[in-house]
Formats: C-alpha cells, structure tokens, sequence
C-alpha cells in the first residue's frame, strides 16, 4: 500500500477491509436481475420484461439525525433511513424500486463503522425489495469531525407507463388515506435536537429517535395492484401542508381533518418544550402520518382494511374538493 498515502490520511487496506465486511450484506439485496458481483466500475441491472416502461429515480440522504448516531455509537439503522428516504419517494409515483447505489463519506474510515452503516442500508433495501448493486466510500482527512460521515443513497425504479401515478386522476370526492408513520423519520431532527437536547444529550431518547424511517413500498405496490390509487404523498420534511398538495392538479384542494388521527407523544413533547407552533409543527414534521394515498370514495373502506392486514395504522383524513388553495384543514374558510 501507499505509505505516503497512509500518512496524508487515507488508508487503503481500510478501505479494503471495508469491501470485503460489506460484501456479504451487499449481496443479500440481490435480485435476480443483478449482473456481475460487487467491486467492479459499476452496478448492472438487467431490465427484465417489460411493455412501455418509465424509468423513475430519487436521491436523498439523512440530514441531522446523523449526529445522533454519533452520540450514541449506534450506526446499524441510519442505513435503512437513507434507503426509506429514496424508495418511498419512488413508489408514491407506481414504481418498484430496483437497484440502489450508496455514497458514504467520512474523514477516516473506520471498516467497522461502515459496516454497520452499509448493513443498515442492505436491510432497507431488502424490505424495499430492491438491489445494492453498487456505491462508494470516500475517505477525505480533515472534511468531517473526528468519527462522523455523511451518507446519500440513489435509487432507481420502474412501472409501465400506463400504470404511472401522478395525481391526474384525482377529482372531488376522493378520499384521503393516513399511514402512521413510526416517529419523525428523517425530517425535523434539526428542531427536535435543538428543543430536546437543550441541556445535554439523553442517550435514552437518542436511541428513541433512532427508530429508522418506515418502508411503505411493500403495502403500497400490493394497494396499487389490488385497487386504484390515484395518487400518493411521502410525507417529509414540509409536512401534511406541503407534500399533499403535490399530487394535485389545478384546482383541487385537500381537506384535511386533523383530528381523525393521534399524534404521537413525540411530537407533543418538542411542540410543549420548544414553544412551537401549531402551524410550525405540521410545516416541519410528519405528526404521525408517513404516507397519504388518495382513493375514489367507494374504495375508501376497503382500502383501509387491506392495509390494516399489511401491517399499518390507517386512518381516513380528509378528502378533495374543488377550491384554489391547494390544502386546508378541515373547518378553515377558503381564501
């Protein structure tokens, strides 16, 4: 190896050492799709069968919750963050996610570390259903603070272009569908370290907030095949009040009723002892909702039931009528 490398900073038997600890993670993800094997110039996928299809990327990455996992030493879930901020943007569109590429970034590598950070990600890619097909890690002395790294993620998925989701469907009368989320997920940890951890870190409660950001894809594709979903929203950071109104054409409003669903502690805890406001709150995190599906009003019941048998808390919290604002609450004038 290089001395002189080794001495201005980069080590690469780490950098080896980490290859050969991710290697196995990496290919539990595969697909059978997958061409080649990991270390090569770059991931190859193979398409498969398909009749018009589209093409549909994200990119995303974690944010603050990364210092976090630097306080408490715990690096094995913030991977599964980074894939659930990528698929679930991709799978609000129609499509299955396939591959995903990762980027992590630190100052000096630590292979055990990156391990458990690529592990993270090779379990979120599993629950996504989709191939770590490639990625990189970038060893730069002197960019990050001793023991800290960025992450990022890049995913690529499919759906025929017939079956693309993009809210042109939807009219008055449709219903609006919350999944729970399971905390903040990935969105507002700037606000929530800041109004929590204003006396010190709680490690306690840091590991708390660590619960990694949920994965939609597996109860949304099945949704989708099952009923007609006419468009979806991943709620992050911007809230209800700005990701719902993503999916609407011109207008349309949605109305929605907070008050069909229980806001987790959490929130109430950041909202009491930052003195927040309302108004802030539901511009800056989730509130308990993850994932909103917009159905026709007939379907509405059945939909809930079947995504009660996937595993999620649903419930019904609003729905769309014809105004020019995009979103209001339930109760609200018009403008």
């Amino acid at each position: 190896m290089s001395e002189a490398y080794k001495q201005a900073g980069v080590d690469i038997d780490a950098g080896n050492e980490t290859v050969e600890r991710i290697r196995a993670h990496v290919k539990r993800t595969y697909r059978p799709e997958v061409l080649g094997d990991i270390g090569g110039f770059g991931g190859a996928f193979a398409l498969g069968k398909y009749e018009n299809p589209v093409l549909v990327s994200a990119t995303d990455g974690v944010g603050t919750k990364l210092k976090l996992a630097f306080a408490t030493d715990l690096h094995d879930s913030i991977g599964i963050d980074c894939v659930a901020m990528c698929v679930n943007d991709l799978v609000v569109q129609g499509a299955e996610p396939l591959f995903f590429l990762d980027y992590l970034a630190t100052g000096k590598l630590q292979p055990a570390q990156a391990e458990a950070v690529v592990k993270g990600i090779a379990d979120g890619c599993v629950d996504a259903g989709c191939s770590l097909i490639g990625g990189e890690t970038a060893e730069m002395p002197g960019m990050y603070a001793k023991g800290e790294y960025d992450i990022a993620g890049f995913c690529v998925g499919v759906v025929e272009r017939d079956q693309l989701i993009d809210g042109s469907a939807i009219e008055p009368g449709d219903v609006l569908i919350g999944l729970a989320s399971n905390g903040l997920h990935s969105n507002g940890f700037s606000l929530a370290r800041h109004v929590l951890f204003a006396d010190g870190m709680n490690l306690e409660l840091a590991k708390e907030l660590l619960t990694p950001t949920k994965i939609y894809v597996k109860t949304l594709l099945t949704l989708m095949r099952e009923f007609t979903i006419k468009g979806a929203a991943h709620i992050t950071g911007g809230g209800l009040v700005e990701n719902v109104p993503r999916m609407l054409a011109e207008g349309l409003t949605a109305e929605i009723d907070a008050d069909t669903w229980d806001v987790p502690e959490i929130f109430g805890r950041i909202q009491h002892f930052g003195n927040v406001s309302d108004e802030d709150m539901f511009r800056t995190f989730n509130m308990g909702i993850g994932m909103v599906i917009c159905v026709p009003k007939e379907q509405a019941a059945e939909v809930m039931i079947r995504a009660s048998e996937l595993g999620e808390t649903v419930d019904r919290i609003g729905e769309i009528v014809s105004g020019t604002e995009k979103f209001r609450w339930k109760g609200e004038k018009s403008e």
